[in-house]
């Protein structure tokens, strides 16, 4: 089974209320790739998905605790001095943004075979990693 890494914002919409049919398509992506898959996500992605859910939608911090503690289940890729360097590797040479260049870095770092990112290109390829935009209208996984 591929490891898959989940950005940020596929995370975030599973709580958010405003677009019912991308969390109902972003919740079934998740509960896809944890049933088919070995989900990864980053330390960043915790992070961002914390303050995003916390601040934008407004949830309670407690509550988000609480699922922030089940990604645990999850392999989880620490940020470190390292991965920062490949990430301005990334950014420099394929000119992304340094923070969509750390999740490439974290990807590769944890061998994934693909990013599911709505902010990176449906196709693109980084590192051997493959982007795919679950809310995009080609079939993934």
């Amino acid at each position: 089974m591929p490891k898959v890494f989940i950005d940020t914002n596929i995370l975030v919409y599973t709580m958010d209320n405003k677009d019912l049919g991308k969390q109902l398509l972003a919740r079934q992506t998740i509960n896809t790739i944890v049933n088919n898959h070995f989900p990864v996500i980053s330390t960043q992605v915790i992070q961002e998905f914390y303050v995003a859910t916390t601040l934008k939608l407004k949830a309670n911090p407690m509550i988000i605790k609480s699922i922030v503690h089940n990604f645990r289940n999850m392999e989880v890729v620490d940020n470190d001095i390292g991965l920062t360097e490949q990430a301005i590797d990334i950014s420099v040479m394929s000119k992304i943004s340094f923070w969509d260049s750390l999740i490439i870095a974290a990807a590769e770092k944890a061998s994934c075979e693909f990013v599911l990112s709505e902010y990176l290109n449906t196709g693109q390829v980084f590192r051997g990693i493959k982007v795919i935009n679950p809310f995009g209208d080609i079939p993934w996984l």
